[in-house]
C-alpha cells in the first residue's frame, strides 16, 4: 500500500504550478495534478482534467484522487487566470470570469476536499495569491481585486479551521517567469482617454514578468510548507514579497502612490482644451 502522504495541486500543467507539484513529487509527496485539458502523467505526477468553476468536474476530480489514494493530505489551489484591462474597460461578465476561477474556483475545491480533513482530523490547505491583492495595480484591477478576496478568504478560512486540526497557508508571489500573460484574458472594449495609462500599465506588466524569478524558488517553498510542522499563515515569496506589504502599511498613503506612479511610468495629468 502507498503510503506517501498526497498532494492535489491545481493548475499544474506550467508555471508556478508544475513547480510545486514537481518539488512535492521530490520530496516524497504523491502527487495529483490538475489541467484544464487532459495531460500525460509526468515527472511523478499524475495528471487529472479539472475545471474549477464547474461544480461537477471538481466533484469528479476529487472523488477521481479519493478512490487511486484515498484521502488528499494536502491541498495547493493554484489555478488561475490574469485578466488585462482597466477597470472601466472590463466589463462586468469578465470581471466575473476573473472572480469565477480567481477566487469560488478555490472556494470550491476547498469545499470539496475539507470533509475528508475535517473526519482525519488534519490537513494542509496552501492557497496561492499575488502581491496584487496589496496593490490595485493599474490595468489588472480586478485579478488584484479577487486576489484580495482570496487573501481574506484564507485568513478567515485558517482561523476557522485551526482547531479541527486543519492549516491553511497563503503564498503571494511576487513577478516569476511564467507563461501566466500569454494566458491571460483582455478586455474587448477600449477607451480611448485611457490609450496611454494602458500602454504604460502593460509594458511595466510584461518587463516585470520578463525580469522575474524562477518559478522553482515557489515550488521549494510550498513543498516546505506542506512538509512544515507548524506553517505560518502567510508568506511572501520573490522580488517584493516581503517589502511591498510593509512599504503599503508603513509609508504615507501620498507616498506610496508616487512611488508606484513612477514605477508604472503612469502620464502626468492632462486637461480637455
Amino acid at each position: 500500500m502507498d503510503s506517501r502522504p498526497v498532494a492535489l495541486v491545481t493548475g499544474a500543467s506550467s508555471g508556478i504550478g508544475e513547480q510545486i507539484a514537481r518539488a512535492l513529487a521530490g520530496d516524497g509527496f504523491r502527487v495529483f495534478g490538475t489541467s484544464r485539458r487532459d495531460r500525460a502523467d509526468r515527472d511523478g505526477v499524475e495528471m487529472l482534467r479539472l475545471e474549477v468553476t464547474s461544480p461537477e468536474s471538481v466533484r469528479s476530480c476529487v472523488e477521481r484522487v479519493l478512490d487511486r489514494a484515498g484521502r488528499i493530505d494536502v491541498l495547493v489551489n493554484n489555478a488561475g487566470v490574469m485578466h488585462e484591462g482597466l477597470a472601466e474597460e472590463t466589463s462586468i461578465d469578465e470581471a466575473g470570469d476573473v472572480f469565477a476561477t480567481d477566487f469560488f474556483g478555490v472556494v470550491r475545491l476547498t469545499d470539496a476536499v475539507l470533509p475528508g480533513m475535517r473526519e482525519r482530523g488534519a490537513g494542509r490547505v496552501v492557497n496561492i495569491g499575488s502581491l496584487a491583492a496589496w496593490v490595485g495595480e493599474p490595468g489588472e484591477g480586478f485579478y488584484a481585486a479577487a486576489k484580495a478576496a482570496l487573501a481574506r478568504y484564507t485568513e478567515a478560512l485558517g482561523y476557522e479551521v485551526r482547531p479541527l486540526g486543519i492549516s491553511v497557508s497563503l503564498v503571494e508571489p511576487g513577478a516569476f517567469v511564467t507563461p501566466v500573460v500569454e494566458a491571460a484574458t483582455a478586455s474587448e472594449h477600449a477607451i480611448a482617454d485611457y490609450d496611454a495609462i494602458r500602454e504604460a500599465a502593460r509594458g511595466t506588466l510584461r518587463r516585470g514578468l520578463e525580469n522575474g524569478g524562477d518559478p522553482r524558488r515557489v515550488g521549494r517553498l510550498v513543498s516546505a510548507i506542506a512538509r512544515a510542522r507548524s506553517p505560518r499563515p502567510r508568506y511572501g515569496v520573490g522580488r517584493g514579497g516581503t517589502a511591498i506589504p510593509l512599504l503599503k502599511v508603513l509609508l504615507p498613503r501620498r507616498w506610496f502612490d508616487a512611488l508606484l506612479t513612477r514605477a508604472y511610468g503612469l502620464p502626468a495629468r492632462t486637461t480637455r482644451q
